[in-house]
């Protein structure tokens, strides 16, 4: 199922740009993300084949692979953009955990972690229009490959990484449903 009509790897990799730019650094909701950005270090790989889970899954382990090989100053993290493959998001958070343990047996435990991020992300117990949601809502369907020794190394030089998500949440939340909608971070916001 796709999310929309077939979206190419070039409109789903501007999109995640634009988002990660606008929303991601320019609310500052991953105080690491700057660096990286900034650095060049950020591998944008789409997925674009409206494909079973099991085209996504492979796509994810060489993904891992490729960044496990690669310097962290080369690149540091990777985002898997799947646009035309697990529009719903409870399919997707079900494909999310199956990958992490996929990872965990490819031997990558230790080493490199994985977070999503989905255009219909709910908590849960939350409603579907909660603000809140917007922390983890990306144009597409993304999983994000991040380094374990990165990701430890960046809560260390942040005081009080734990505060990050309700640092978040308030931010969404004085921002509002309309000051996200003007963002444009949603798929097709990098064209306009």
């Amino acid at each position: 199922m796709s999310i929309a009509a077939t979206i190419t790897a070039a409109q789903a990799e501007a999109d995640t740009q634009h988002w990660l730019e606008c929303a991601v650094i320019g609310l500052n909701l991953c105080p690491f993300a700057k660096a990286v950005h900034a650095k060049r270090q950020i591998r944008y790989a789409v997925h674009a084949a409206a494909t079973d889970d099991a085209g996504l899954m492979e796509a994810l382990m060489r993904e891992a692979t490729d960044l496990a090989r690669c310097s962290p100053s080369e690149r540091d993290t990777t985002l898997l953009i799947a646009p035309n493959t697990l529009a719903d998001f409870l399919d997707f958070n079900d494909f999310t955990r199956r990958a992490e343990r996929r990872l965990v047996r490819a031997g990558f435990g230790g080493e490199l972690q994985l977070a999503s991020f989905h255009p219909r992300f709910e908590f849960a117990g939350s409603a579907s229009d909660d603000i809140a949601n917007a922390t983890n809502r990306a144009p597409y369907p993304t999983l994000h490959l991040l380094r374990e020794d990165s990701v430890g190394r960046a809560v260390d030089a942040f005081p009080e990484a734990d505060a990050i998500f309700e640092r978040n949440i308030e931010t969404l939340k004085t921002l509002g449903v309309a000051g996200w909608a003007a963002l444009d971070v949603g798929p097709g916001g990098a064209r306009r």
